[in-house]
């Protein structure tokens, strides 16, 4: 026999976030999103989108050839990572690991897991971290939303000025937008176990051009390379 979901501790997730600004505070500092520059990719994909890079105080739509895509998941790390402060990843069952995380630039002390069963609980969480002025991004793996919880989230994250990503599975029909972009990302072949190969596709970008690109994470780098721009690697040649 099936159970019901466990509902959140709101409560216990609201003082999280109450504590996180508390630090902001005493320390008398703000959280880096506070300027608004954009989060950047790299320069080939930065150039092509309106902000320079991608926009906080906004929604971002990522698609992953399954929900749990390692593709998708290591690209909104690395997003993450580069958002600066804290961040919250928010799930029925949160598929982020710590220390999988770490190749992509995230701190793990940095990150706050929420695990959210009922999808009413996950949006709530969502709407809360974006409005919450401690939090640089927000990231909600979630099926699907409604237009209206789009537009929610969106206001939520226009008032606290972090960036939201929405993560789920593609499908032949992704519905209507809610988000100020939309990317699918898929994973290539290749490359050394320190580098994630990335097929990166901005199918949607409000006030902007579409793109496609074929990336590269060079995690000794930190670096995020398109490979098309890329000189080609000499072809190693047995001798003998």
């Amino acid at each position: 026999m099936s159970t019901a979901p466990s509902p959140l501790d709101r409560p216990a997730l609201m003082a999280t976030l109450r504590r996180q600004v508390a630090v902001l505070e005493h320390a008398g500092t703000r959280p880096d999103h506070a300027r608004q520059d954009p989060v950047p990719l790299c320069p080939s994909v930065d150039q092509v989108l309106p902000a320079g890079g991608l926009a906080r105080a906004a929604l971002h739509e990522i698609l992953g050839t399954t929900a749990l895509s390692g593709a998708a998941l290591g690209f909104c790390a690395l997003v993450l990572a580069r958002s600066g402060g804290t961040v919250l990843w928010i799930g029925a069952e949160p598929e982020a690991w710590p220390p999988g995380l770490v190749r992509f630039g995230l701190d793990p002390a940095r990150l706050v897991l929420v695990r959210a069963s009922r999808p009413a609980d996950a949006l709530w969480a969502m709407e809360e971290a974006l409005r919450c002025p401690a939090v640089s991004a927000a990231l909600l793996a979630s099926p699907g939303i409604g237009l209206t919880a789009g537009r929610r989230l969106m206001l939520a994250a226009e008032a606290g000025g972090a960036l939201g990503l929405l993560l789920r599975a593609d499908s032949p029909h992704p519905g209507p937008a809610v988000a100020l972009t939309r990317w699918r990302i898929s994973p290539r072949p290749g490359g050394a176990p320190s580098e994630a190969h990335w097929q990166v596709e901005l199918l949607r970008s409000r006030g902007g051009a579409g793109g496609n690109w074929p990336l590269r994470w060079n995690e000794a780098a930190g670096e995020l390379l398109d490979e098309a721009s890329l000189p080609a690697r000499p072809v190693r040649r047995r001798v003998g």
